[in-house]
């Protein structure tokens, strides 16, 4: 008979949540940011900190924080910007007062795992009760509980005297992954999947959003801020090497100029270099049968700039299956074709899997615990994995950044705050050098190994 797994919560490992705190903190891009359709021009930040103990007396405050994300994880066009931002603020507050109120003794991904379902529950009560004209959704509900989530992270390694990364074996969780994946996983625990020290350094991608300058001529006024304004500029100042492009999706001749001339504009500006491009469509493809002729005419425009494509993002809709109809079996022949709006969970892991979905997305925003899991179950069933931004200053930054640095295979991150909301950043540039400001297309990842997130001592 197999060994009884550790009951969790047991004196020597559990945290037991005592206090819980949140604010709101809002910034103003210095640009406008366009994805999915949508151009944005603020943030809104929420920041949480949790106050814990555990039986040896001992006691620690965890910091989480993450941008509010309505555009990307709420999209509606019925409903207003503020709207949404609303509905996403009463979440909070009674997203807080579960988690305040949850009296057991344990490890945050089992806290998160019991109290998921009660944040659901409360997002329902929230589209109820505001009357709003569509539900909030599960990506949504994620994002909301996400600094939550990353606070009793940081919480737990604080209080131990480790690194977060350096909490997830079977002696500290207290359960195999079985209980939160499935019995694929039998025997294993999640510190196989997760490396306890961070890689020195990871890629940048860039993202050039839809309204970005690529060439002097496209750009109509100067903000004059001391910051570069074209994607030649860029790539010169930070020595770039790697670039998302966000594209449209609902206009083929448009997506194909604008990945041909940003291809061109990059190897004019740095010939030496060999390019990496992620094109995310941002779910807007109507059909697989766009992706397909979107890659053909780029391979036949620009074949190098077709050979230097990485991975494509969720061409098409995050209901996986209202949409069975877009397989990518034959998209992934050619790159690897990887979901990120879809990605909430196992099942809908295994559904993209089935759909000929090859890589996976992973988000700080989508809460700790779901990146842990996600990456475990991507590494074992051989997915392409990647680590995607939310426009993540400050503190959401280096908790995406530990995530990067830490899952073995991944090599790549976004920083989007650089470029839109750099005013978010200010209070931690000099704090973490070469990961807020780069000049070689790199972000410095080896100095994350503090306690807990390792953000905040």
């Amino acid at each position: 008979m197999a060994a009884p797994a550790i009951i969790p919560g047991t004196p020597s490992n559990g945290i037991r949540i005592e206090k819980v705190e949140m604010a709101f903190e809002d910034f103003k891009y210095r640009t406008p940011y366009k994805f999915g359709g949508t151009a944005v021009d603020r943030v809104t930040l929420l920041n949480v900190t949790v106050e814990v103990s555990n039986a040896a007396g001992k006691t620690a405050k965890g910091f989480g924080s993450m941008p509010m994300g309505n555009v990307w994880s709420f999209p509606s066009t019925a409903m207003s910007y503020e709207t949404t931002l609303n509905a996403m603020r009463e979440l909070a507050k009674r997203i807080a007062k579960i988690t305040g109120e949850f009296k057991g003794t344990t490890h945050p991904i089992e806290i998160n795992h019991t109290l998921e379902p009660e944040y659901l529950k409360a997002a329902a009560d929230v589209s109820r009760d505001l009357a709003l004209a569509t539900p909030v959704p599960k990506l949504c509900t994620q994002v909301t509980a996400s600094p939550f989530d990353a606070a009793l992270h940081d919480a737990f390694g604080k209080i131990l005297g480790l690194n977060c990364y350096q909490t997830y074996s079977r002696e500290l969780m207290g359960y195999d992954l079985p209980r939160y994946l499935n019995a694929d996983f039998k025997g294993e625990s999640l510190a196989s999947y997760v490396s306890p020290t961070p890689r020195d350094w990871v890629w940048l991608f860039h993202s050039v959003g839809g309204l970005d300058p690529v060439t002097p001529d496209e750009l109509k006024e100067r903000v004059n801020d001391g910051l570069p304004e074209t994607l030649g500029e860029w790539i010169k100042r930070d020595g770039l090497q790697r670039i998302k492009i966000k594209l449209q999706g609902e206009n083929l001749e448009w997506d194909i100029a604008r990945t041909v001339a940003i291809d061109r504009v990059a190897r004019e500006t740095r010939p030496d270099v060999e390019w990496k491009y992620c094109c995310d469509f941002n779910e807007h493809c109507p059909n697989v049968d766009y992706l397909l002729e979107y890659l053909r005419k780029v391979k036949e425009q620009a074949p190098q700039g077709f050979e230097s494509i990485l991975y494509l993002e969720q061409p098409t809709k995050r209901d996986l299956r209202a949409d069975r109809g877009n397989v990518m079996h034959e998209a992934a022949k050619l790159r690897p074709v990887v979901i990120d709006e879809s990605l909430t969970d196992l099942e809908n892991l295994m559904l993209s899997r089935e759909m000929g979905y090859t890589g996976a997305c992973l988000k700080a925003c989508k809460g700790q615990s779901h990146a842990m899991l996600m990456a475990a179950a991507g590494k074992k069933y051989d997915m392409f994995l990647c680590v995607q931004d939310l426009t993540c200053p400050g503190a959401s930054l280096i908790h995406s950044a530990g995530i990067a640095s830490h899952i073995p295979g991944l090599s790549t991150i976004e920083s989007n705050a650089r470029e839109y909301v750099p005013s978010a950043n200010a209070a931690w540039t000099a704090k973490f050098p070469g990961l807020f400001d780069t000049r070689d297309g790199k972000l410095a990842t080896k100095q994350l190994t503090g306690p807990g997130l390792g953000a905040v001592a």
